[in-house]
């Protein structure tokens, strides 16, 4: 019993003596773990610090230096002239280009101060490429402090190392811009006496315009080469507000051409040969002289466009420079011709004074005029020539094709057929055999425009009318005014069936096709989600102000606005009365016609009881701050819940 006691004894004494050691301890083992963490945290921060020189670290590849997204900026940032390549890696002439690309950089490395030589590539770089405005490979330019200068000489090692040199200079300066700079106190004088010029209304902030000043600029300087001149000016209509007002100058970049003082809308490339070509050709007569009856005989017999030629006795002919004025407002669309011959004169049936319109022999049928024949005097309108051509441009059952889509075939309802269309000599019987069936229906509704398309150039068309498995050589459908489109459940064609699809449509017993995503389960955040389905129900809702922005999931600056776009739908969560909306418009129908989606992200604000004329953002800065100005400005029926006063 003793014994017992006595060993509970120890037992009890040892286990004091480790508790007493353990509370003892604590505060060592604290600390010794604090150190420890801070340890952990120093060796991370060393880690992120190696990482972040990993990144900012500019590797050599016989003897050029690779840049990147990262390390640019850094790397330029205290270099006086630097040497830059855009690449592409499958690009064979950047391939050809490589070994002379080095012998540069190793020659620019003996100068005094040695000159840094380095290449991006271009695909794996887009921000770079982006902000530098690449388009092609290889792009070469010369940054000095940080400005980048256009190399635009030979690729040769002896011409690109001299002209780095010459940049290279403390006393360089850039040559002064050859592109005119117009305000209100000189716009009238340069434009009233010149007999063309481009002028580009432009706002800073803006990142097309941005993108299109080094093109413009280059075309500028060619243009100026030539003998007469043709001048391109800027306009920045941010400040000189009065002339961007008088010229209805609603985006930016808008380029217009004047002749002698009058506007004309420009619709052509924006890289500086497209510029270049376009407007060379521009500065030409509008008209283009016909001398033999043969030409004449050529354009019925093989031509694929409508034929316009104006009659006259001579060039003195006073309503020959009436006709010679309408032609440059249509010029962008259409070939103009005039003739002094009396031998094609008698072959067209007319006297001179005459403007003649028709149709190549393929687009004639019997039930219209071979003809439009249209007196022009010294006293006829421009606009009643302009008139006259649009009036009679189209064959009853023309050909739509990509080319001429967007300038001929605007007036709906579009009746469309599709199948493989082909007026070249082996296949017109079969074109012309489907061709005849929908001119038997299109005589009877001359209210209504009807062309064939071909099945393969519209294939996206096709796809979205759900007609692409239909199994059928031929289909129809109907494009609608407001965006709506109707197709014809398939059959086997003819005319029969096509009349039997229109006289549906124009009863309205038709229900319109709409590609849509579906319609969204849960649809109460910030931001309504619209679909094709929903687009008439949310964004053309008449007793509410919306803003929709329409945009694609791959776009780069819809990502960067998605954030600010979700914040203003917060802000404004609680206006009943208004509606933060967007929709993929790459996988949606947009129903109305009225909201134009060129490009993304597109943003319009749609007001309560005026949906026709939705207001489109045009500011660069889509930030809250000023979208939320632009909501504000814009909304009809703002009213605010006591949570957010």
């Amino acid at each position: 019993m003793r014994l017992r006691k006595a060993c509970l004894l120890v037992l009890l004494l040892a286990l004091a003596q480790l508790l007493v050691a353990a509370s003892a301890g604590g505060p060592d083992e604290d600390s010794s773990n604090k150190e420890d963490a801070i340890e952990d945290e120093e060796e991370e921060e060393d880690d992120d610090e190696e990482e972040e020189d990993d990144d900012l670290e500019v590797k050599e590849e016989n003897g050029v230096l690779v840049l990147n997204d990262v390390n640019f900026d850094n790397f330029v940032a205290d270099k006086d002239t630097v040497l830059l390549e855009f690449y592409a890696p499958w690009c064979g002439h950047c391939k050809q280009f490589a070994p002379e690309y080095e012998k540069i950089a190793s020659a620019l490395k003996e100068n005094d101060p040695p000159i840094p030589v380095a290449k991006i590539d271009a695909t794996s770089e887009s921000a770079l490429a982006g902000r530098f405005g690449v388009s092609g490979y290889t792009t070469i330019k010369i940054l000095k402090k940080g400005q980048p200068v256009d190399y635009e000489g030979s690729r040769t090692q002896e011409e690109i190392v001299a002209k780095v040199k010459e940049v290279s200079q403390p006393n360089w300066t850039p040559p002064p811009e050859v592109t005119l700079v117009l305000t209100k106190e000189n716009f009238d004088e340069v434009v009233d006496g010149a007999d063309i010029i481009l002028v580009e209304f432009y706002a800073p902030w803006c990142g097309h315009c941005k993108k299109l000043a080094p093109e413009y600029e280059k075309a500028a300087k060619e243009l100026s080469k030539r003998s007469p001149p043709i001048p391109l000016a800027k306009v920045d209509a941010t400040a000189e507000t009065d002339l961007a007002k008088r010229f209805d100058v609603s985006g930016y970049p808008t380029l217009k051409i004047f002749r002698k003082g009058k506007p004309f809308d420009y619709n052509g490339p924006r890289e500086k040969y497209g510029i270049v070509d376009y407007m060379i050709e521009q500065s030409g007569p509008p008209s283009k002289e016909i001398m033999s009856l043969k030409q004449v005989q050529e354009f019925l017999k093989d031509g694929d466009d409508v034929i316009i030629i104006g009659v006259f006795k001579a060039e003195s002919d006073p309503a020959y420079q009436q006709y010679q004025d309408a032609a440059n407002n249509l010029r962008e669309d259409y070939r103009f011709h005039h003739t002094f011959s009396t031998e094609i004169a008698k072959f067209l049936k007319v006297s001179s004074g005459k403007l003649v319109v028709m149709q190549p022999e393929k687009f004639q049928s019997k039930y219209e005029p071979r003809s439009h024949v249209m007196d022009i005097l010294s006293s006829t309108e421009g606009s009643a020539i302009k008139d006259h051509v649009l009036k009679h441009t189209l064959p009853l059952v023309g050909h739509r094709r990509t080319s001429n889509d967007a300038k001929r075939y605007t007036r709906r309802p579009l009746v469309v057929v599709y199948y493989s269309v082909d007026f070249s000599f082996d296949y017109r019987a079969a074109t012309q055999f489907w061709r005849n069936k929908v001119l038997e229906v299109a005589k009877d509704f001359p209210e209504y425009t009807f062309a064939v398309a071909d099945e393969d150039d519209f294939a996206t068309e096709v796809k979205d009318l759900g007609l692409s498995e239909s199994g059928e050589d031929v289909n129809a459908a109907i494009l609608d005014e407001g965006g709506r489109k109707f197709a014809m459940e398939p059959d086997d064609f003819d005319s029969d069936t096509l009349r039997d699809f229109v006289r549906a449509f124009k009863k309205g017993k038709l229900k319109p096709v709409v590609k849509s995503q579906p319609v969204p389960k849960n649809n109460k955040g910030p931001v309504k989600v619209v679909v094709g389905k929903t687009f008439d129900s949310i964004v053309m809702d008449p007793k509410k102000d919306v803003l929709i922005e329409f945009y694609a999931p791959w776009c780069g600056h819809c990502k960067q606005l998605e954030p600010e776009y979700t914040a203003l739908g917060k802000k404004y969560k609680n206006h009943k009365n208004l509606v933060i909306a967007k929709m993929d418009a790459t996988a949606n129908d947009v129903t109305n016609d009225r909201y134009k989606v060129e490009g993304f992200p597109t943003i319009y604000f749609a007001p309560s009881g005026d949906k026709k004329n939705p207001i489109k953002f045009e500011d660069g800065n889509r930030d809250l701050e000023h979208l939320s100005k632009f909501v504000e400005e814009h909304a009809t029926k703002l009213s605010r819940t006591r949570e957010d006063l």
